[in-house]
């Protein structure tokens, strides 16, 4: 039933861009050559440092597809260049996007693109419809991120309290194969509303929402979306009831007065749906140059993750585990790697805490506080390590 709705969102996929192949034994080059050739290229890059330049540049800048202007999703991939980049080592490119399943294919097929966020649920979708052929051993994820929430803006002075009164109504849905459009679809089926849709960019949707051109808004993403954090005066949100028939797919969620203070009265929770969302990429062979830039965002991205749960950066980051898994997916191998030997360096860390709690012939008094304890001294071993 819901493949028939997929066809029409994602559209005909581009062109597949094959994973490069090795070259034939029979048109290998001799060993000598080999040097040769390297040696006349070597020269031609320092008799041309534009194209030096260029190579450097394409070898040292990750591209990350993300949502729309507005987006939860825009926004982290905007703070991970804030935080990664490093001018001249590593360059975090984000890339306005529709996300949801555009982003999917768009990670898949096209060229410049090395990473994407999307929706978990998702993946798994496309991958049962076969829309765009086999992605379990073509797509890896490189980490769970958070969970965006359903958002239904309708106008204040409207009279529609329930999102039941949307039946027959104009409803924006995002852009066409955007995570919005396509589980919008899905949870509006299941709750057996039939609406009239229109496809919008977020700001444009709250913009014709406002002047009365269209009925209702819906977005998904993590609170706050900056599309809806500002600007939103004379606009209220609808609750989305966690029914049985959305339990399979969907969490339960809230929004606030903290989330959006001029939206929500103090005090006061709407109920609503919540998806998963993920950083994914094509599985790139090993001895790939993009498989090399995604091990050095890797490298870069993991170590930060504390820094970018600071103030300013999104709330959103606060609720990453690089630990959590996306069952029935290939985790990228030098993320998992990086996973395996920080656990087996917080296993020693630990130890070596345990060993010095005995010796100073102390303890703790609640579990809390020890963990406290033990992050002070996982900062104190690692300044120490640097001296």
């Amino acid at each position: 039933m819901m493949t028939m709705w997929w066809s029409a969102a994602l559209a005909a996929p581009a062109a597949t861009t094959a994973a490069p192949s090795s070259q034939p034994a029979q048109l290998a080059k001799p060993h000598h050559l080999h040097r040769i050739v390297r040696h006349r290229r070597e020269r031609h890059d320092d008799d041309n440092p534009q194209a030096a330049l260029s190579e450097r540049l394409n070898k040292d800048t990750v591209a990350i597809i993300a949502g729309g202007l507005g987006s939860t999703d825009l926004a982290v991939a905007q703070d991970l260049a804030t935080v990664l980049d490093d001018g001249d080592n590593l360059r975090i490119l984000p890339v306005v996007g529709a996300g949801g399943g555009r982003n999917i294919r768009d990670a898949r097929f096209l060229k410049g693109i090395d990473l994407g966020i999307t929706q978990a649920g998702l993946l798994a979708r496309l991958q049962a419809s076969g829309e765009i052929g086999a992605l379990d051993d073509k797509i890896v994820y490189l980490a769970k991120l958070f969970n965006e929430e359903l958002h239904i803006l309708v106008r204040a002075d409207a009279g529609v309290t329930t999102i039941g009164q949307l039946n027959g109504r104009t409803i924006s849905l995002g852009e066409p194969g955007s995570g919005t459009q396509l589980l919008g679809h899905d949870v509006l089926a299941r709750l057996g509303i039939a609406a009239r849709e229109v496809n919008l960019t977020g700001p444009d949707a709250i913009a014709r929402l406002k002047a009365g051109e269209i009925d209702a808004v819906m977005l998904i993403g993590g609170k706050p979306v900056p599309a809806i954090a500002g600007g939103t005066a004379g606009l209220r949100v609808l609750p989305v009831p966690y029914t049985k028939s959305l339990r399979d797919d969907y969490l339960p969620a809230t929004l606030t007065s903290a989330d959006y203070p001029d939206l929500i009265t103090p005090g006061r929770t709407i109920e609503t749906l919540a998806v998963g969302t993920v950083l994914i990429a094509y599985n790139w062979p090993k001895d790939s140059e993009h498989y090399a830039k995604i091990k050095k965002f890797i490298a870069a991205f993991f170590p930060h993750l504390a820094q970018l749960q600071a103030s300013p950066h999104h709330p959103k980051w606060r609720e990453v585990n690089l630990a959590a898994t996306l069952p029935g997916w290939t985790r990228f191998a030098p993320a998992q790697d990086w996973l395996d030997h920080h656990r087996e360096l917080e296993a020693k860390q630990r130890d070596q805490f345990e060993e010095f709690v005995r010796t100073h012939g102390g303890s703790p008094a609640s579990a809390d506080e020890r963990e406290k304890l033990f992050r002070d001294f996982v900062k104190w071993s690692e300044v120490r390590a640097r001296r």
